[in-house]
C-alpha cells in the first residue's frame, strides 16, 4: 500500500497561499499569473520556477528512518501530476544557523544552551558542516560567522546573556536567513530557532520569513521554550513604587505601616499574577497561529521543546538524524501554466511507511 503525505486542509492552503513563493531559480519563459492575496488586497509579481526541491523524510511504524531508498522507489505529484523526478541527494555539506532568543526571561535558560557548542559539530553537523550563531532580545547581534571550528563555536556561546524583555523572532529568522542566502549553493541551508513561539517586537511577519525561506531553500527547525518555564525561571520585575506611600495608607488602630505590612496587604500575590496571566494567555494561543509551528510545516522541518539539559541534547540529536536522513527531491514541474498554489504529494512504493515533505509553493516573486 502506499503512503502519501497528508493532503493539506482548506485552511492550511489558504494560509500557504497568503505565505509560499517558488525557489530560487527562474524559467524565462511560461509566466505564472498568480491570483490575488486576500489578506493583501494586492496580486503579487508572476514568476515561474526552474527546479522545485522537496526534502523529504521517510520513517517504518516505529518513527524508525528508513534509508536506501532511490529515486524509483518515489512518486511525487505536482497538483496531482505525476512529476520526473530529477535528482535525489541524501548528502550535502550542511550551513545552519543558530539564533537563540537571549531575552531577559530567557536567563534561567541559557546556561543550559551554552553547553550544546560540541554537540553542534559532532551530531548536526558532520563532515564539512559550518555553524554562524547569532542571539536577539529587541536587537539582533552576530556572535560568529559561519566556522567550523569547535572553540569558536564554543566562545561564541559563552557570549549569550540575558537582555531586554522584548523578542524580535521574526526579524532574528530573517537575519539568519540572509545569512544563509550567501552560502554556496550546494549547501544544504538550514535554520534553526530557540526561544519561545511569540513575537512581539518585530517588524515582519511569519509571511516575509517564509517568503524568504522559501526562495533561498532554507530548512527551518524551531526549539520551542514554554512561555511558562521562563515565566518561572527569569527572575521577576522590580515592583513599581505603589500609588499611595506606605506612610500615607489607611492602617488598623495600633499598626504601622511597613514595607512588610505593605505587602501583607497586597497579600503577596506579586509573582504570582504573571504566572496566571500566562496560564490564560496559553489557553488562548491554542487558537492563535504559532510562528514557529509554521516555519517548521511549510519548509520540511521540525518543530521541537524542551526545558531541560537532557532534552536539550536530544533535540540536537534528533535533529542531526533527521537532516542526515532526509531525501532531497528535485524536479522541473510541468505545469508551470498552473497559477497559485502547488500542492506536493510524496509516495514511496513499499508499504506502511510514513513521509513528511513541504506540503507545496506558491507561484511568486521574492519582494526586493
Amino acid at each position: 500500500m502506499t503512503t502519501s503525505h497528508t493532503v493539506l486542509t482548506k485552511s492550511a492552503v489558504l494560509l500557504m497561499a497568503a505565505c509560499f513563493p517558488l525557489l530560487p531559480q527562474r524559467a524565462t519563459s511560461q509566466p505564472a499569473t498568480p491570483a490575488s492575496d486576500p489578506t493583501e488586497g494586492t496580486a503579487p509579481i508572476s514568476t515561474t520556477v526552474k527546479i522545485v526541491i522537496a526534502p523529504t523524510t521517510v520513517t517504518d511504524k516505529s518513527g524508525q528512518y528508513v534509508p536506501g531508498l532511490l529515486p524509483r522507489d518515489f512518486s511525487l505529484y505536482d497538483n496531482t501530476k505525476l512529476q520526473r523526478i530529477t535528482q535525489d541527494v541524501d548528502f550535502e555539506p550542511l550551513s545552519l544557523v543558530l539564533a537563540i532568543q537571549a531575552s531577559s526571561n530567557m536567563e534561567g535558560l541559557l546556561p543550559k544552551i551554552q553547553k550544546i557548542g560540541a554537540l553542534l559539530n559532532d551530531l548536526v553537523l558532520g563532515e564539512n558542516g559550518q555553524v554562524a550563531i547569532l542571539c536577539f532580545d529587541h536587537r539582533i547581534k552576530t556572535l560568529t560567522d559561519f566556522t567550523s571550528d569547535t572553540n569558536q563555536i564554543e566562545a561564541a556561546l559563552k557570549q549569550l546573556k540575558p537582555g531586554s524583555s522584548s523578542s524580535v523572532l521574526n526579524d532574528a529568522a530573517m537575519a539568519g536567513l540572509r545569512m544563509l542566502r550567501h552560502q554556496p549553493s550546494d549547501r544544504r541551508r538550514v535554520l534553526v530557532l530557540i526561544g519561545e513561539t511569540r513575537d512581539n517586537s518585530s517588524e515582519l511577519r511569519p509571511r516575509d520569513v517564509l517568503t524568504e525561506a522559501e526562495f533561498d531553500n532554507v530548512i527551518i527547525y524551531p526549539v520551542d521554550v514554554s512561555h511558562m518555564i521562563t515565566t518561572l525561571t527569569s527572575k521577576p520585575m522590580p515592583p513599581r513604587p505603589p500609588a499611595v506611600p506606605p506612610e500615607a495608607q489607611h492602617m488598623p488602630d495600633g499598626s504601622v505601616a511597613t514595607p512588610t505590612t505593605q505587602i501583607q496587604n497586597d497579600n503577596g500575590n506579586g509573582n504570582w499574577i504573571p504566572m496566571f496571566t500566562e496560564i490564560f494567555r496559553g489557553v488562548k494561543g491554542i487558537f492563535v497561529d504559532n510562528p514557529c509551528e509554521l516555519y517548521a510545516k511549510f519548509t520540511g522541518g521540525k518543530e521541537y521543546s524542551f526545558a531541560t539539559q537532557n532534552k536539550l541534547e536530544r533535540v540536537f540529536s534528533d535533529i542531526g538524524d533527521d537532516l542526515h536522513s532526509q531525501y532531497l527531491l528535485s524536479y522541473t514541474p510541468n505545469n508551470l501554466n498552473e497559477a497559485g498554489f502547488h500542492e506536493i504529494k510524496v509516495t514511496v512504493n513499499r508499504p506502511d511507511l510514513k513521509i513528511r515533505t513541504r506540503p507545496g509553493y506558491w507561484v511568486a516573486a521574492r519582494p526586493e
